[in-house]
């Protein structure tokens, strides 16, 4: 997990920002990536507020039967997107850790999540 180094560019830009179950915010939020990602879209996930729970290890399916997202998000590599990217204080204010999370990620902290958005040409808020 590192920090951010560079100016992240690409072409889609998915902000995960709702809690991983009692809605179908990532369900959407992850079909959206891979769809766009299967198109030769170069894809980024950013994970920010209670968005960062979908990243925490060892969850199971949600409480209206919604399937659980880990094997969602091993795929990620399969289909070529490699930033991931998650706000730092985000992560800090919900006490969680880089042990805690299922994956690599690169911390953003909040002051430069604009650097972030303007490296993408289209954006979607989940």
């Amino acid at each position: 997990m590192s920090e951010i180094t560079e100016v992240p560019h690409g072409d889609l830009l998915v902000m995960l920002r709702h809690a991983p179950h009692g809605g179908l915010w990532l369900r959407e939020a992850l079909d959206l990536a891979l769809v766009g990602a299967a198109f030769g879209q170069s894809v980024s996930l950013l994970l920010m507020g209670d968005g960062v729970w979908a990243l925490l290890q060892g969850q199971g399916p949600g409480p209206l039967g919604q399937k659980g997202s880990q094997s969602t998000f091993e795929m990620l590599e399969m289909y070529d997107i490699e930033h991931l990217y998650i706000d730092s204080e985000s992560l800090e204010e919900r006490g969680l850790t880089r042990d805690d999370l299922l994956l690599p990620v690169i911390e953003v902290p909040t002051s430069e999540l604009s650097t972030v958005l303007a490296g993408h040409r289209q954006i979607f808020n989940f």
